[in-house]
């Protein structure tokens, strides 16, 4: 802006300073030192002006080396060796704050990198290498953070994947960037760094031969559905979630899902299915970070709802999509002194299952469970008291799951 400025007030005074001279009576007699002086004073005026509108015209030039810019398809043009780099020609904005990019080909090892970056960011590093900069790197799903080694952010991304950048419109009022990612429209997470002066600009890196993405810096960021909810292991929110239950507000709280009499869960450490027991069977292949898992329930014909509330929402799936492993054979030390008592309420549980299933045996139904969309198993249960709800348990620090309790698979 200083420099905009700079060039329309030298253009206005040397406007005036002509039209002074222009005015002045021909039968004047001028002194030639003056007229020389102003004369030379307008050529050099002319030259900064000149100079100022070529800064500014290479200010807003895009950047790139070893990238080849065919329109908003960029692809990889150098030796498996060097680094290619692609610095968009503006910053994002508030009013434009959020960029795209698609993957095309993710080439011979898919070493592809969206992010953040200055100004005159280095084009020999992929964005997020060197300090003030930030990028997802699809190769990994590892964000890095102004600095060379990257930690675990997400999943990897492939051919026909969306990476998304973008900056929270709060940040523009404050120094501090909050910088967010999103994969196939859907958020990832997102880290906190300083603004940059000139702003944060869109960039994307890449290292291997046969990658090629499509840019759209114009991209807008859709709204998710309420349903959908992000929980860590370690929040308070997750207790005050009313659907997370598995048969009613009286289950266990230091009882995995499946554990106890009336629940059935299918385990990602160990894929095994555990029904009111805590001994589980042999059931399907374990679940990793990136699998989804699904659960839903099969109703016979001649099912009938009972007035305390079995309706067909009992049929809806929860789908998990865990973002770190389940930790196995993994031993609850808060709960080590209610072993004893729990593996005797275990056997009553199971001696009571068997009258339950005697009681009940026209509410029987069929709990079916999902991985990555397939079903791999099916359960023949009773239905208990209340219905069945949705749930989701874990064990160890840091495990996340992203919860959606309305698939369209559903």
């Amino acid at each position: 802006m200083c420099v905009v400025a700079a060039a329309e007030e030298l253009e206005c005074e040397l406007r005036g300073l002509w039209m002074r001279r222009t005015r002045r009576p021909r039968f004047v007699l001028m002194n030639k030192m003056d007229d020389l002086n102003l004369h030379y004073r307008f050529l050099n005026w002319r030259r900064r002006i000149r100079e100022i509108r070529e800064v500014r015209a290479f200010r807003y030039q895009e950047r790139f080396k070893h990238i080849l810019v065919d329109g908003d398809t960029l692809s990889y043009h150098g030796n498996s060796g060097e680094v290619g780099c692609y610095v968009a020609s503006r910053p994002l904005t508030k009013d434009s704050n959020y960029f795209e990019v698609s993957i095309v080909d993710s080439g011979v090892r898919g070493t592809i990198a969206v992010g953040l970056v200055p100004q005159y960011y280095s084009l020999d590093h992929q964005p997020g290498w060197l300090p003030d900069s930030v990028a997802y790197h699809a190769d990994d799903g590892k964000l890095y953070n102004g600095r060379a080694k990257g930690r675990q952010f997400g999943s990897k991304c492939n051919s026909g994947d969306r990476i998304g950048c973008g900056i929270e419109p709060v940040s523009f009022d404050v120094q501090t960037a909050q910088i967010f990612f999103t994969k196939n429209g859907k958020r990832v997470g997102s880290t906190i760094m300083p603004m940059s002066p000139d702003g944060l600009f869109p960039a994307v890196g890449m290292h291997s031969l046969g990658e090629e993405v499509r840019l759209h810096l114009n991209a807008e960021l859709g709204r998710e559905d309420d349903s959908v909810m992000m929980v860590d292991s370690y929040e308070d929110e997750w207790g005050r979630l009313h659907d997370v239950r598995v048969c009613g507000t009286d289950y266990p709280k230091n009882r995995h899902p499946g554990w106890s009499r009336g629940s059935v869960a299918y385990h990602a450490d160990d894929g095994k299915i555990f029904h009111g027991s805590g001994v589980g069977d042999p059931f399907g292949p374990r679940c990793y970070k990136g699998d989804i898992m699904g659960c839903g329930i099969m109703f016979p014909r001649d099912y009938i709802l009972d007035s305390e509330g079995d309706s067909d929402d009992s049929c809806d799936t929860v789908i998990l999509s865990p973002t770190a492993r389940a930790v196995r054979n993994v031993r609850n030390v808060m709960y080590l002194h209610q072993e004893g008592e729990e593996e005797e309420e275990e056997e009553e549980e199971e001696e009571d299952g068997e009258e339950l299933e005697q009681e009940h045996e026209g509410k029987k139904v069929v709990v079916f469970f999902t991985r990555n969309g397939k079903i791999i198993g099916k359960k023949d249960a009773v239905v208990p008291s209340g219905g069945f709800f949705p749930t989701i348990g874990m064990l160890s620090c840091g495990e996340k799951v992203k919860v959606d309790l309305h698939p369209l698979s559903g």
